[in-house]
């Protein structure tokens, strides 16, 4: 990426390209087409809408944290009637009660679902929903900005119509790149869709990417980025991958509760791109956060919305090993003990190690 820039209408480019787009087709696991924006993720998000969508048409969306209300929220912009099931932050939404409110609603032509909520840890079991809403006769469209890449998903083989993600999380790339998935079906449905769009209008990006062109000017040095990820992604193999990354799911959780903490995401292996832990009593979460980028150089994250000040979360994805979860625990032990935490001292890390060979010799 630090390379000097390459014409993006020029040779060299379009080789890079085209193998990027072979290589997102393959992660994705499927045989449609893959678009790419330069844009984040939700432009993604925004992309499937516009293209899917018109107005006042019902479109049904799953919500347990942060993200399942942003997909709310762009359909209420966009003008389309909303179907919202909404659960409490950290809870799992079911299939069940997909199937019910999709009878009580009279149905929805997409389903928008958030596979990995990074807010708050949980990791939907995709499968199970598309299932729901496709017996109901709907699209579905998934958010798998964090997921796609750490946890199993299969696209084709799920009935999965669109799944939207981002360069930044499993796919170890900086932010800037979105890309999203489109089935026969979608296509389908694009056709009719009656809402605007330019930038991420889909057909005319599937028509120039057709050509081993971008109908805009692409983020040369984050698509050359990305397609070297992705080749480290595809050398290590997709399941090795998945099991990688539910064995440092499985340390870290293991870590945390040796300290007598609480975890607020799930305790299952389905849950192994970020961990998500309660604050002890009387401790802002915020401010553990800030001390150990500040003091110890070590990265977490903090609570979003309703849990700002109350969570701070762990990510284990992408180019993490045992050695960054070790080194985090043992950073989280030292700010909280220096904040005054009650906690207990000098097991996590070797809980965590110990979880972590069990794992990988199931």
């Amino acid at each position: 990426m630090a390379e000097p820039i390459i014409h993006h209408r020029g040779p060299d480019f379009r080789r890079v390209y085209g193998e990027c787009l072979e290589r997102l087709q393959t992660v994705c696991r499927t045989e449609s087409d893959v678009l790419l924006f330069t844009a984040s993720g939700t432009g993604a998000f925004e992309s499937a809408v516009a293209n899917l969508c018109s107005p006042g048409e019902r479109v049904l969306v799953v919500a347990a944290g942060y993200f399942g209300e942003r997909w709310a929220q762009i359909v209420r912009a966009y003008g389309c009637e909303l179907s919202l099931l909404r659960y409490e932050w950290g809870e799992i939404p079911s299939a069940d009660d997909l199937a019910a409110q999709l009878d009580e609603s009279g149905g929805a032509s997409v389903v928008l679902l958030t596979h990995s909520e990074t807010s708050t840890g949980v990791v939907l079991d995709v499968q199970a929903m598309a299932a729901a809403a496709k017996d109901a006769g709907a699209l579905v469209v998934v958010d798998a900005v964090s997921s796609l890449g750490a946890v199993p998903l299969e696209t084709d083989a799920w009935g999965i119509d669109s799944v939207v993600s981002g360069s930044q999380k499993a796919l170890m790339t900086p932010p800037g790149l979105g890309f999203v998935s489109v089935s026969p079906a979608a296509w389908g449905q694009n056709e009719r869709a009656g809402l605007p769009r330019y930038y991420f209008d889909w057909a005319r990006t599937r028509k120039a990417q057709a050509a081993l062109d971008s109908a805009f000017t692409p983020a040369v040095s984050l698509v050359v980025g990305l397609n070297v990820a992705l080749g480290l992604l595809l050398d290590e193999g997709l399941e090795a991958a998945f099991e990688r990354h539910a064995a440092l799911g499985r340390a870290c959780r293991e870590g945390v509760k040796a300290m007598g903490l609480e975890l607020f995401s799930p305790d299952e292996d389905r849950s192994a791109v970020v961990t998500a832990v309660r604050a002890p009593e009387g401790i802002d979460s915020d401010e553990i956060v800030l001390a150990m980028r500040d003091r110890l150089g070590i990265q977490l994250i903090g609570g979003q919305g309703e849990l700002k000040g109350k969570v701070f979360r762990i990510g284990h994805i992408g180019y993490c090993d045992v050695f960054d979860i070790t080194t985090a625990l043992a950073g989280l032990e030292l700010a909280l003990s220096e904040a005054g935490a009650d906690i207990e001292r000098g097991v996590a890390v070797g809980r965590a190690l110990d979880a972590y060979g069990q794992a990988l010799r199931v």
